[in-house]
């Protein structure tokens, strides 16, 4: 079983920028997602990138994030631009469509 390490979380002003990593202790040979949950929310997908490089997002968060994987390094990141209040989570990693276990995830708080 993989475990994932998610980090790069943390408080920002709105307009702000944040870079997320997801650490993962093994090759991963999946698609991999990000997803996030706000507060009294369910979780949602905000991106996923197949093993090739293909990426797919969220409409709330299209042309503001970008998904990217170094499979040398089993490493997913997400560079997340322009941040909005309703960007404020808990953001995780896993793998798609099957997932793994769910890591601890990391706080991002998007507020003046």
């Amino acid at each position: 079983q993989v475990h994932l390490v998610e980090s790069g979380g943390g408080l920002v002003q709105p307009g702000g920028s944040l870079r997320l990593s997801c650490a993962a202790s093994g090759s991963i040979f999946s698609a991999m997602t990000w997803y996030r949950q706000a507060p009294g929310a369910q979780r949602e997908l905000v991106a996923v990138i197949t093993k090739g490089g293909i990426t797919n997002y969220a409409d709330s968060v299209q042309a503001r994030f970008t998904i990217s994987r170094d499979n040398a390094k089993n490493t997913l990141y997400l560079h997340m631009n322009r941040l909005k209040p309703e960007d404020t989570g808990v953001y995780y990693c896993n793998s798609y469509p099957i997932p793994y276990n769910w890591g601890q995830g990391t706080q991002v708080t998007v507020s003046s």
